[in-house]
């Protein structure tokens, strides 16, 4: 099959879809990904990108489109000039560099924001090809939730434009079961056969396999417990409760907190950690390639998911909940929802209510009284749960059929 991937975000950024492509690539399919400039999540183009942009036109097998944007920056404002300059230059430079092509299946990665669909709802009524959205974040329920935007006037407009994508998509793919009541609310045949479909995250393989890829920022320390956060720096994922637990347990010289990734949140984050003097027991390493997560992850005793107190944050599924289960190490989470019933379902870890920092504590207290072998034993368990909801093998053999079936109706 000739299946195109439209998506704001791509390799050289670290994003589940890149593992997709290359799966679909090597599995014999022509791939191609429209998407834009790399420059996530620190806002500024990557510098090796810059300095050889034709090194970065192929990975494994799969062409690489790439269309001019406004880069993120670091202010909100810049942000939405980035979301909209991209879904514009999407659907007219997009549409034109790819003109000569046929596709059999459009596939859309939708993390935020919602507005990367709409090149792929142009392109698939040139190309009259099915388009399957792939709902990673709900919209407009995240504007709000993070409050990027309090208008009821403004969300109002947000949510006619999601109705607009949704029924303007042949297929909605949503990666948690509670998005489905939010896709009703805005698309008029949500219960046509087949228009709904539950797909959820997986891990990327590298977190099933042996340690392979090295890192020297951080060391296992066998005379600590060590809970490490892997990901994204936001506002969602509400590191003010956060601290407010790694400083209730400030004075237990075990506890260590290990902060690995970037975001737009980084420098509050780096400089309220500095304000609340937990230099000596919280550290912020930076971000690194995915292939180097696992390294990081044998250096923790436990793994960190936070998200707001907000119903759209309930309905989510981050997909770090997949890549700590099958790496098979045991999950701290202070989340609502599906996530925190996955965690509590898998025997995988703890979980408790979102912005329950004094629960949290309680629960890093409660893992570290563990011996080893409980520890062990409790990733065991959620490594198993991930092999019987989220194998990866099992999801791409059912997005295949769905793209086949649909290439053929």
């Amino acid at each position: 099959m000739k299946i195109l991937i439209v998506t704001q975000h791509f390799w050289p950024e670290n994003f589940r879809i890149n593992d997709l492509a290359e799966h679909f690539s090597t599995a014999g399919h022509e791939v191609t990904v429209l998407t834009g400039q790399p420059n996530y999540p620190e806002g500024s183009l990557f510098p090796e990108y810059a300095a050889a942009p034709d090194r970065f036109s192929q990975y494994h097998g799969v062409q690489i489109v790439r269309i001019p944007h406004v880069l993120r920056g670091r202010s909100r404002l810049r942000l939405v000039v980035n979301y909209f300059s991209y879904f514009v230059s999407g659907s007219i430079l997009g549409a034109w560099k790819l003109r000569a092509q046929r596709f059999d299946a459009i596939f859309v990665f939708a993390v935020s924001p919602i507005t990367v669909a709409i090149p792929a709802v142009v392109l698939g009524k040139l190309k009259k090809t099915p388009v399957f959205v792939w709902v990673q974040d709900l919209w407009p329920e995240t504007l709000s939730a993070i409050g990027v935007v309090r208008s009821p006037r403004i969300l109002g407009a947000v949510g006619r434009l999601v109705s607009w994508i949704y029924n303007r998509c042949d297929h909605i793919l949503i990666q948690s079961r509670s998005f489905a009541d939010s896709v009703r609310r805005y698309c008029a045949d949500a219960d046509k056969p087949g228009k709904l479909i539950y797909f959820p995250n997986w891990a990327e393989e590298v977190f099933g396999q042996q340690v392979q890829a090295q890192q020297n920022a951080v060391q296992r320390r066998e005379d600590l417990f060590t809970v490490m956060f892997a990901g994204n720096i936001g506002e969602a994922q509400d590191f003010p409760a956060v601290l407010d637990a790694a400083q209730e347990l400030s004075s237990d010289q075990r506890i260590r907190w290990v902060i690995v990734g970037d975001g737009r949140a980084r420098e509050w984050v780096t400089a309220e950690v500095e304000r609340r003097g937990l230099q000596s027991c919280v550290e912020l390493v930076g971000r690194f390639p995915v292939e180097t997560m696992p390294a990081f992850f044998e250096c923790a005793d436990a793994m960190l998911v936070a998200l707001k107190d907000d119903e759209a944050f309930a309905r989510t599924v981050p997909g770090k909940v997949q890549s700590y289960l099958a790496a098979a190490k045991p999950i701290l989470g202070m989340i609502n929802g599906e996530a925190g019933q996955v965690v509590n379902e898998s025997g995988g870890g703890l979980a408790c209510a979102a912005g329950a920092s004094a629960d949290l504590a309680a629960n890093v207290r409660a893992l570290a009284a563990m011996p080893r072998e409980q520890l062990v034993q409790m990733g065991l368990q959620g490594r198993q749960y991930y092999q019987d909801n989220f194998e990866r093998k099992t999801l791409f053999a059912k997005l295949e059929q769905y793209f086949s079936q649909a290439a053929r109706s």
